[in-house]
C-alpha cells in the first residue's frame, strides 16, 4: 500500500533552535549606538529598509545583517558614524555568529520519534557557515537524512528539493514557523504545509494564512507533529 507520506522537510532557524530573540538583542544594541543621531523606532526602520534592499545582494543570514547595520548607521549619521561605532557594529555582528544554540522544546523528542520511519531533511536558508555551525553544535544532525541549505525558499525550491530526497512534492511535508518561506511555497507544488508559529518571527516573513488550502495544517506546539503525520501519512 503506497504511504501518503514518505518525506518531511523541516525549517532550522525558530523550528529547530532559537535564532530572531537574538537579532532583537543585536538590534536593540544597534540602537543604543545610534541613540545621538536618531529615535530608536527611527533607526529600525531604516535598519529593515536596509535589509529588504540588500537581500537580493547578500542574502539572508547574520553576514548580510551586519552589512545592513553598517550602511543603516552610515545613512543615518549622513557618513558620520565614528570608526568606533563601526568597529561595535562589527563586533555585535560577529557576537551573532558565536552565540550559542539554544534548541527549542520538544524539538529533539519529535525527531526521535519521526527519524527510521521518515525521509527527514533540514530545510534552512542564510549563512552556511553559520547554519552548519548552529546544527552542529545542536545535536540535532543525526536524525537528519539530508540537509538542504538554500540561499531563498520558493516553490522552485521545494520541487527540487521534494524530487531530489523524495518522492515528489505529493508526498512530503514541509513544518515551519514562516508562512511565507516554508508553508505557503510548500503548498504551491503540492505538499503539505505545517505551521507551527513562533513568538518572535520577522516583519519580512509575514503573509496571510493560506487557511483554504486544503493541506495546510497548523499546530501551537511541534510536539503535535508526530500525531498530525500519524494521522496524514
Amino acid at each position: 500500500m503506497t504511504r501518503a507520506l514518505t518525506t518531511i522537510g523541516l525549517d532550522a532557524d525558530d523550528t529547530l533552535w532559537q535564532n530572531e530573540q537574538f537579532y532583537r538583542l543585536t538590534e536593540e544594541h544597534f540602537r543604543s549606538l545610534l541613540a545621538d543621531y536618531a529615535e530608536p523606532e527611527h533607526i529600525s526602520e531604516r535598519l529593515l529598509e536596509a535589509e529588504k534592499r540588500n537581500l537580493a545582494h547578500y542574502g539572508f543570514g547574520i553576514k548580510g545583517f551586519t552589512l545592513s547595520m553598517i550602511e543603516t548607521a552610515l545613512d543615518i549619521t549622513e557618513g558620520r558614524a565614528p570608526g568606533a561605532v563601526i568597529s561595535q557594529i562589527l563586533a555585535i555582528g560577529r557576537d551573532l555568529l558565536s552565540h550559542p544554540v539554544e534548541t527549542l522544546p520538544g524539538v529533539r523528542d519529535v525527531l526521535e520519534t519521526l527519524a527510521g520511519h521518515y525521509f527527514l531533511v533540514m530545510i534552512t536558508k542564510g549563512d552556511l557557515f553559520d547554519q552548519e555551525r548552529k546544527l552542529a553544535q545542536s545535536g540535532l544532525g543525526e536524525y537528519f537524512d539530508a540537509v538542504e541549505i538554500v540561499s531563498d525558499k520558493t516553490a522552485t525550491t521545494y520541487r527540487r528539493i521534494f524530487s531530489k530526497h523524495g518522492d515528489e512534492p505529493e508526498r512530503a511535508m514541509m513544518v515551519g514557523n514562516s508562512l511565507k518561506s516554508d508553508i505557503v511555497p510548500a503548498l504551491a507544488v503540492g505538499a503539505w504545509g505545517v505551521f507551527v508559529p513562533h513568538e518572535l518571527t520577522w516583519i519580512f516573513e509575514h503573509v496571510e494564512k493560506p487557511d483554504e488550502a486544503p493541506r495546510f495544517r497548523e499546530l501551537a506546539e511541534i510536539s503535535g507533529l508526530p500525531d498530525l503525520v500519524a494521522a496524514i501519512g
